[in-house]
């Protein structure tokens, strides 16, 4: 699979297959994507690969505090404290999107809490990654480290596995430390699941639009 395939058929999976992925092709795309470039070789990612017992514990604790009313509070600010112009405006187009392939409508609430309730059980994906970093490091190793998210990913798609990469599991991070307390004095960046897709669930049928390049690019001579 070359690089250009593999990155038109990447995108956030929401449903997997019940079907296990072996720790050893975990481990061969961790591999591979640990030659992603960092600032003067800093290398600042640290996995947990979090499977059967481990993984459905977490799960549970995640969407207990969900359910519960418990306000998340992630290590860092992913999302702007205010949404403003285009991106409020993608923001709003993405979540209709979504909903309304699953035809859930404005007012079923109901249905639309216990379809955000699927990103704490990772959208019951078999393996689920999660992603630290030192309290030290700066915006730079951010930058670096979402180089290495996304080779991962793409990795994945050569592997015949499908991702989804998740803020919503870095948004109780202190229940993610006290079930890996390995990693009690880092940061909790975010995580993914991966696994097999689930093709026949509609909810993988979208796909979210990317603007025209021309909004994207400027050139200078």
């Amino acid at each position: 699979m070359d690089v250009k395939t593999a990155l038109a058929e990447r995108k956030s999976t929401r449903a997997f297959l019940d079907k296990d992925v072996s720790i050893s092709i975990i481990n061969e795309i961790i591999n591979q994507a640990k030659t992603a470039p960092s600032g003067v070789n800093t290398q600042p990612w640290q996995v947990a690969v979090v499977t059967g017992k481990s993984k459905d514990g977490l799960c549970n604790k995640l969407e207990k505090a969900f359910r519960d009313g418990k306000n998340g509070a992630m290590d860092y600010k992913y999302y702007p404290v205010e949404w403003l112009g285009e991106f409020k405006k993608r923001r709003k187009e993405c979540g209709l999107l979504m909903y309304s392939t699953l035809d859930i409508k404005r007012e079923d609430k109901q249905k639309k809490l216990d379809q955000w309730a699927l990103n704490y059980q990772a959208f019951n994906a078999p393996v689920i990654l999660l992603f630290f970093i030192d309290k030290s490091m700066e915006k730079g190793s951010y930058m670096d480290y979402g180089m290495f998210i996304q080779s991962i990913m793409l990795s994945a798609v050569e592997h015949g596995l499908a991702t989804c990469p998740q803020a919503a599991l870095g948004e109780y991070p202190e229940i993610v430390r006290e079930e890996f307390p390995h990693y009690k004095d880092k940061i909790v960046l975010c995580g993914m699941a991966i696994g097999y897709e689930d093709k026949t669930q509609v909810i993988n049928s979208y796909r979210t639009p990317r603007e025209d390049l021309s909004q994207i690019a400027k050139y200078y001579s």
